[in-house]
């Protein structure tokens, strides 16, 4: 929803933009509009128009690897997820309780990263719906460490079970090192300040637009076209700035299809 309000206010700034040159042409300018400034103001758009889309194209594709490289790690995580929930079920009876901590720290971190979606059935967790990203990022830490704790408080009776614990700690160590990767690395695709001066770009093109020409019917259709075309194409790049949220965001498929088969095992823990 933010990301279409914000179109609607790029649509709005561009066509207001467009409607200032006009006024600055019929009013300030006129005299001054010969054929040879005209032509050299249509250069000079041309150039605009040129660098802007070029920037745009790549903050998209940039914007795009973004989420594509992020939804990799996300796929990683989980995988190593399931690795350690099975190392931990290989275990047996013993981590169940490690197991069952593994499990709402799962559905706590979809529930924090995904919070639009619909939450995680079947398995408790402190709700985190209502904290912010930072403090649910604390006690997540904090739930990881004491499940760490609890792995290396396991008590082996045999060497078997010893290979198993140490097993147990190894699929953590890198379960862990996948974590971190995810949570330290940046939110967003591009930075906002960025998109704030391709808008005051695209301001200045509408307002060349409106200098260039004199308003008529078919230049306002012409220009309310291009302004929805921007608009359309601001939209995709706000909506991916915001990986989590929107319509062009990271899938939490992963991470659901993971919990399923955690949960799933716990009907035969000994499976």
């Amino acid at each position: 929803m933010r990301s279409f309000s914000r179109a609607l206010v790029v649509f709005s700034l561009l066509c207001a933009s467009a409607a200032l040159g006009f006024m600055l042409k019929s009013q300030l300018l006129g005299p001054y509009t010969q054929t040879e400034a005209l032509n050299f103001l249509g250069v000079i758009i041309g150039f605009l128009v040129t660098i802007a889309s070029i920037v745009m194209g790549l903050m998209i594709s940039a914007a795009k690897n973004f989420i594509e490289t992020t939804e990799d790690r996300w796929a990683k995580y989980a995988a190593l997820l399931i690795r350690l929930d099975q190392s931990m079920r290989n275990y047996g009876p013993g981590s169940e309780p490690i197991r069952r901590r593994l499990q709402s720290f799962t559905a706590a971190g979809i529930v924090n990263f995904w919070r639009h979606e619909s939450i995680p059935a079947g398995v408790s967790y402190v709700d985190v719906r209502e904290k912010s990203r930072a403090d649910v990022h604390q006690v997540l830490t904090d739930t990881l460490n004491r499940i760490k704790l609890d792995i290396f408080q396991l008590k082996p009776s045999d060497p078997l079970h010893e290979r198993l614990a140490a097993d147990c700690i190894d699929q953590y160590k890198d379960f862990a090192m996948a974590r971190w990767s995810l949570v330290m690395e940046p939110e967003r695709s591009i930075p906002a300040p960025f998109l704030r001066m391709l808008m005051s770009w695209l301001m200045i093109i509408f307002l060349c637009f409106g200098l260039r020409t004199t308003a008529s019917p078919l230049v306002i259709i012409a220009i309310a076209l291009a302004g929805i075309t921007l608009s359309s194409m601001t939209f995709t790049i706000a909506d991916m700035v915001d990986p989590y949220e929107g319509r062009f965001n990271i899938s939490s498929k992963s991470m659901r299809n993971a919990l399923d088969v955690m949960l799933i095992h716990n009907i035969t823990p000994t499976d």
